[in-house]
This record gives structure tokens, sequence and C-alpha cells, in this order.
């Protein structure tokens, strides 16, 4: 008999060599029908994979991450199958499960280039072939017999990746006539596939080198049921119509040049406004919460980064050192800013009296992306960072991650982001040599962080062997509007640099002692965090923070005197407001500012001249009879009441 241990640490007794799926049968003919995976002492596998030992056991349904990569992962096999089937001669690369579906690496046969207009025929195939209830069966293979079978159909990519492995390990998985190199996990069989959806195809270097063959990478979504996948394609459209780059250019925010360069996006004036009223609101919590704000230059000495150790990880994906007339001197890029304030921490001898230090810093770093990597705002070559860097003592990491949850709270309620986790990174305790630091500092670490969230009430999913070889660290993730996880706000305990630049500090028992660094960064990035903020509220930003608050709108030229008057006086009186005088007719001026998304337009015309007044039309509503009149002064006390409301709390 074995003992299996549940979720719960309940603990039940089974036959040796009982399966998953049996377990969830003891439990409910429904569980197990619903249920599509399982994992044995911590490893995601099938649900007829028979269990030997005792282990802690859970059960996983498709709601659950790794329910739908399993899902996912087979789906990619099926979709394998159906190109194998109408493409003869196909040669695979890889097919994984991504965040949102699969996809597959393919080199199609010579003479044959995927399109649109081939999904409807893959799709019509994978139904085909999911009709058929193939079963996915899991084979242990020798090296040598796996190189011989797939060497035996000209699969030359699966060839490369075995000689990679040892024998031993490899395993393959076959449904119907299709077997691929995997190590899994799958469902047991494709039956629960029941809605499919070729989404689009990319071209993709082997490996993702550039100086490999260039592939086609064909991706996919599945789903247990074919209403999931309808309400997937509407929000897929809704979030074509949130795309930070289509409501960018709408909203004149920000662009790329190809003479600037790929990947370094061009703030235009209202992208610029927007971001520094951004990086203000996040100055004054600074402030109240004891940073110091610091600049650093945008290049630091190669030997920097040598000493940081980032030159060794990331030297050959960084941008090449810069030299100078003078022979030997590098200058790199700075991929980070932490180093930078490392020095800053340095440069004079510092006290326990001293500590915590803060140092904040909206840096711009640098790192090379490759082209087909860059999207947007989202993945860019150059962006700028909120860093801020925490000096401090080890029993201080727990009271500087309280006040590092508050700033982000504050951050999230203010741009109404309502639905956000924390996920946990923690070390592995059965693998603790790879780590920097001493047992004890690391024990005092994670418990400073777990105890932070019990104490702030925030759910915290914590990931055991996640955390960096230089500290643990709290991730935020939060849902936008269309239900996308985002990873934003990054809080981590770093004991390497201190280390590495040997930072000290002198103690009350008056010897020297290593500082803990924390890294901090509410936003992320600049960018990135724009990018999100766009597509969240669909570029129609809370009235304290967007660019313009108010437009004016004349009917007629007689009237632009009048507009510009108003218009200053809304300025002179911190509301943020501009004329649209063209000459093109109301109804005109009004569609095309909808899509600027400025929250009110006024509309004035003779009898707003004559009495002083405004039209008020508040952006979104149309002529559905909100529309009022107002003397201008008393609409800007109106505004200023409204933004003040919002802002009260930071």
């Amino acid at each position: 008999m074995i003992k299996i241990t549940f979720p719960d640490n309940s603990v039940r007794e089974y036959e040796n060599g009982t399966t998953g799926l049996q377990i969830a049968e003891s439990i409910s003919p429904r569980l197990a029908q619903d249920v599509i995976a399982c994992s044995v002492n911590g490893e995601t596998t099938e649900l007829n994979r028979p269990i030997n030992e005792d282990a802690n056991f859970v059960l996983y349904k498709w709601d659950d991450a790794e329910g739908k990569h399993a899902f996912w992962h087979t789906s990619a096999h099926l979709m394998a199958e159906a190109l194998q089937e109408l493409y003869p001669g196909t040669q695979f690369g890889i097919g994984p499960a991504i965040e949102n579906g699969f996809y597959y690496d393919v080199m199609m046969p010579e003479g044959v280039k995927l399109s649109d207009a081939d999904f409807p025929k893959i799709e019509k195939k994978m139904q085909e072939l999911v009709q058929r209830k193939e079963a996915l069966v899991r084979k242990e293979i020798g090296k040598q017999e796996a190189l011989k079978f797939f060497g035996s159909m000209g699969q030359t990519y699966k060839n490369e990746l075995i000689e990679e492995l040892e024998d031993g390990q490899i395993t393959t998985y076959t449904q119907g006539n299709y077997t691929d190199l995997c190590k899994g996990p799958h469902l047991t069989s494709t039956e629960k596939i029941k809605a499919v959806k070729v989404m689009s195809v990319a071209a993709a270097y082997w490996r993702g080198d550039e100086k490999r063959p260039m592939m086609t990478r064909v991706y996919g979504i599945s789903f247990p049921k074919k209403k999931m996948l309808d309400e997937y394609l509407e929000k897929l459209e809704e979030a074509k119509k949130r795309d930070h780059r289509k409501i960018g250019k709408e909203m004149d925010l920000f662009f790329f040049s190809e003479k600037v360069g790929k990947g370094l996006p061009m703030w235009l004036p209202k992208g610029t406004a927007l971001r520094l009223r951004l990086q203000d609101f996040l100055r004054k919590i600074q402030k109240n919460y004891g940073y110091q704000e610091v600049i650093t230059p945008h290049i630091g000495g190669k030997s920097l980064y040598v000493t940081s150790g980032h030159y060794a990880h990331y030297g050959k994906d960084s941008f090449r050192p810069i030299t100078t007339p003078e022979e030997g001197e590098e200058y790199m890029l700075k991929p980070m800013n932490c180093p930078h304030h490392c020095e800053i921490y340095a440069w004079q001898p510092r006290s326990y009296k001293d500590l915590p230090l803060r140092l904040a810093e909206f840096g711009t770093v640098y790192r090379y992306e490759q082209s087909g990597e860059l999207h947007g705002l989202t993945r860019v070559r150059s962006f700028t960072q909120d860093d801020a860097h925490i000096f401090c003592r080890p029993d201080q990491v727990k009271s500087e991650f309280l006040r590092v949850m508050d700033i982000i709270n504050i951050i999230f309620k203010a741009l109404d982001f309502k639905d956000f986790e924390a996920q946990i990174s923690l070390r592995d305790p059965n693998n603790t040599e790879k780590y920097i630091g001493s047992d004890e500092v690391w024990e005092e670490a994670e418990r400073a962080i777990i105890e932070a969230c019990e104490e702030k009430g925030l759910p915290a999913r914590k990931e055991t062997g996640e955390a960096a070889f230089y500290g643990p660290k709290l991730d935020f993730m939060i849902k936008d509007a269309l239900g996308r996880r985002w990873q934003l706000g990054t809080i981590q305990v770093d004991y390497n640099l201190p280390e590495r630049f040997k930072l000290e500090y002198t103690g009350s028992d008056n010897e020297k002692h290593r500082p803990v660094m924390i890294h901090r960064a509410p936003f992320g990035s600049m960018e990135r965090f724009i990018a999100v903020l766009i597509e969240h509220t669909a570029g129609h930003f809370p009235l304290w923070l967007t660019p313009e608050q108010v437009v004016i709108l004349p009917i007629s030229e007689k009237f632009n005197d009048y507009a510009k008057q108003v218009s200053e006086y809304l300025n002179n009186n911190d509301v943020r407001a501009i004329v649209d005088d063209r000459n093109e007719k109301i109804g005109r001026k009004i569609r095309d500012n909808e899509l600027k998304r400025i929250p009110y337009m006024l509309v004035v015309g003779e009898k707003e001249m004559n009495e002083g007044t405004v039209n008020v039309r508040k952006q979104g509503q149309g002529d559905n009879g909100t529309q009022i009149s107002m003397k201008f002064e008393e609409f800007a006390n109106k505004i200023n009441e409204e933004v003040r409301q919002m802002t009260e709390n930071f």
C-alpha cells in the first residue's frame, strides 16, 4: 500500500501502482470527469501514470495553470499531427504550451508557405483527429534508438535535441500515427479537446539563434468547450481595440523611428506629459516614505559590471562596449541601475544609524533584444525603471517590505488596478549550495516577506525554488480589464551585490557588517507600465493623469477667440485644456476628439459666448441628454474638485 497526502494534509491509502485517475474516481465520479492532470511529489504528470511510492498528490482541472499547460501541450502535439498528415515531409522543432495556447516551430516542405488561408484546413484536420479519441502513449526510449527512429523520418531538428540529452532520460509520446520527442506532461487522450483555433504564423529562428535556419512558428489555442473559444475570441477582439500601439498613435503619445533605431521609443509631448505626471505621482509618494532621489550616468565602465557580475551573465546579450580614444578604456550602456547605486552607498562610511538608506532614480537602461522579440512599449531596447535600492540591516527587511507594499497599494488603487495578487519566490531547501548568503539570513528574509504579506492580508502564492541565487523576492501580478495577467512591481532581496561591492556599515557593536540590499520598482519600467495602463483603461486615463482634460470646440471660426479665452482661464486655473479650432463641422470635431479620449468636450457658440458659459459634453456619452450648460469658471471648479477627490489619498 502507498500513502497519498492531499493538499488539505488528509492521507488515504491505495494499492501500489494506483493511477491519478483512479484516485480521482475514488473521491467522486464527477471529479474524475473534470480532472486533466495531476501532481505527484511536485511533478505534474499524466493521470494514467502508476504511482509506486508514498506521495504528496494534487489533482488539476482546466482552471488550474498546470491543467491548462497539459491541455495546451497536448494540443501542440495534435496540431503537429495535423500538419504531418496535411504536409508530409514537415520537420518539427519544438512545440511548447505558452501563457495563452501553444505553438509549434516547423520547417515546411520545400515550396510550402503557410498563410491565414491554410488555417481552416488545419483546424478541420485537428477536429477530425480529435474524433478518433487517440490515446497518448508514453515510452521511455534509449538514445541510439531515438536517433535511429527520428532519423529514419528525416527529423534532423529532433535529432539535434536528442544529441544533447542523457541516455536513460529520453521519452516519446505517440498519438495515432504521430510520435514526438517530449518529456510531457499531457492529457491521457485527445478527446477532451473540443475547440481549436489556429491563431497566426510567424517566422522564428531555430532555437532563437539568428545564425540558425528560419522556421515557421504556428500559434494555436484550444479549449474543452466551444463556448470558451467563442468568449476568448471576443476578448481578443476587444484586446485589439485596446492595443497600446494603436491607441498610442490615436492619442499622439509615442512612436518608433527606423532612423532612431528598433525598440527605441520616441515620446511625443502628450506621452511625455503622461509619463512625467506618473513620475511626479511616485516622487510625491516616495518623498513621504523617506526616499532620496539620485541621478547616475547612462553609461558605466565595463569594470563596474564585471564587479557586479552582470557582465558575466548578460555580456553576450548586451550592447557592445563603447571604446574611447584612450587605449583599453571601455564603457557599457547601463543595463541596470543597481551597480551605480552601490557606488553611491560606498562613497562614504556608513553607520547602522544611517540605515535604511533609500536611493531612488528614474534611470534609463539599455538592453539588446532581438528584433523578433520587440513589441511596442512592452519589449524595447531602451526603458526607464522607477528604480530604488534600499540598504538596510537584516532586522529592517520586514518593515521595509511593508513600506514598499504600502507604496504599491497606493499606486494600484490610484490607477484602478483592483484585482492583483503576489508571488513569493523562495529558495530550494534541498539545493541550498547554489544560493549566496547563510541559511540564517535566507530564513530571516523569507520569513519577513511571508509575514509582511500576511500582515497586509495580501494573497500570496509561494513558489519554492524560484528565488534568484542572490535572494528571495515578491512579485505583484495584476489582472487588467480583460482579465489578462501582467507582472508589475517587484521587491527583491539581494545579498550578492553588497558582497561583490564590499559594502559595509559600522554596527552598534562597533564591528563591520554587510547591509542587505532591496531592489524595488513599483511600475517595473515606465514603458511597460504605460502600455499596460493604456490597454487596461483603453486610453481613458483617470482625470488627474490624462495629458489633456478638456478640449474646447467652437462651432465656427467666429467663436475661436472666445474658445481661446476659455482655454486660457482653464489653464491658468490648473485645468489642462486645448482648443480645436480647425475649420471643420462640429460633428467631425466631436468624432475626432472622441478618438483622442479627452475626458471633457466643451462646445461653444453664440449663446455660450454671450452668456459666458460652455456646453459640457462628457467623453463617451454621446447625444444622450447628459450635456449641461454652465459658467466656465464653475466648470473649472468642478474639474478641480473631481481631481481633488481622486487624489486626496496620495
